[in-house]
């Protein structure tokens, strides 16, 4: 680690000129410094477009020239996706990114003044000062079908979030209106089970439909697994039901409104899939990745997701450290804690490698 910084520390030359900006949404900050911490420039405020970007090229040009500098690195803090628009334009002019950390830039926001205040001079000048002190990261930009994959599993991952979301409500909705629907079907997403949900959700429905009601509608969404037998169960089911009996309009719209919502997440999430498994398959190394026990389409796009191209890490160390999974240890003279994980990392990479090593020791 302390070679990691001094390698980083050293990538800081007397020709470097050290950029700090402060990332927002609309507006940005932006100060320069040399490699011993001496400001160049008066403060830079310009808009997150294309003026204000060549507005920020043009003023760090002038002070490269001006102070003789040849290259530039430029420090930011990794503040959600506002930093996603400047980093290509700053890629293409030929300047280097590096990230560091939010939490230190707000542990060293009182080294100068002792005030913990924040405010848009200041913390330009944090980023450059901990971007001197070796203290950042050098980003990953992924690119070509990297940068693919990354946002089509980053679309997958969103809509889980939501389909998750509707199957609760469902959950909840039938333990309100229908508790007894679960002893029936295992699973409500089955499509029996999604038949009675869309067309005789309430036990009273149920009744009236009756057995062979019920048996023709499965037959005219030629459904085989279920008859006469579930039917009966069913039926039985809604005759003994506790479900509250009142309110039942507002609650059939809401059930149909939930299966609507599921219908076209679950239309979605195919549709995701299908652009996943065609965007996998030129990948190096995928068939091989596949090839491992227990691990399917979902487990290895999502790392390669994550991980991009395999081939710019060293060592499998790498990997870990990138997930969070690099060891900790909590230790001071005669005390000896625990040892654990870091858990400062890519936290989806982490949960993909932790479900991997499961199936592994399965």
């Amino acid at each position: 680690m302390k070679y990691n910084q001094n390698s980083k520390i050293m990538q800081i030359s007397e020709k470097t000129l050290i950029i700090g900006v402060d990332i927002a949404s609309e507006v940005h900050f932006a100060r320069a410094f040399d490699f011993r911490g001496v400001e160049l420039a008066k403060v830079l405020r310009f808009t997150n477009d294309e003026p204000g970007f060549k507005e920020f090229a043009l003023w760090i040009e002038e002070i490269k020239n001006k102070n003789y500098k040849e290259k530039v690195t430029v420090g930011m803090e990794p503040t959600g996706h506002y930093w996603f628009n400047i980093a290509p334009f700053l890629k293409d002019h030929s300047m280097k990114i590096v990230l560091v950390n939010p939490f230190h830039v707000k542990r060293s926001k009182e080294l100068d003044d002792n005030n913990p205040t924040k405010n848009d001079r200041k913390d330009p000048k944090i980023i450059a000062m901990l971007v001197k002190d070796g203290r950042y990261m050098e980003p990953y930009i992924p690119e070509g079908v990297y940068s693919e994959l990354r946002t089509a599993m980053d679309t997958r991952w969103h809509i889980v979030k939501q389909l998750n979301v509707i199957r609760n409500k469902v959950l909840r909705w039938l333990s309100i209106y229908f508790p007894e629907f679960r002893t029936v079907f295992g699973d409500w997403e089955g499509k029996a089970a999604l038949t009675v949900l869309k067309e005789f959700p309430l036990p009273k429905q149920v009744i009236e439909k009756d057995i062979i009601g019920i048996v023709a509608r499965w037959k005219q969404d030629k459904i085989r697994a279920v008859g006469v037998k579930r039917a009966t169960v069913l039926v039985e089911a809604a005759k003994r039901s506790v479900g509250i009996k009142e309110g039942i309009i507002s609650a059939m719209n809401d059930i149909t409104m939930l299966l609507e919502d599921y219908d076209l997440k679950m239309t979605q999430y195919e549709r995701v899939m299908a652009l996943v498994e065609q965007l996998s398959k030129p990948i190096p190394g995928m068939e091989e990745i596949l090839k491992i026990k227990g691990v399917g389409l979902i487990m290895a796009a999502g790392f390669v997701a994550e991980v991009g191209d395999i081939k710019r890490f060293e060592h499998s160390k790498r990997i870990q450290k990138l997930a969070g999974l690099n060891l900790k240890k909590n230790s001071s003279g005669k005390h000896k804690g625990k040892t654990t994980i870091s858990n400062r990392g890519r936290s989806r990479l982490r949960a993909i490698l932790l479900q991997g090593m499961l199936l592994v020791l399965v």
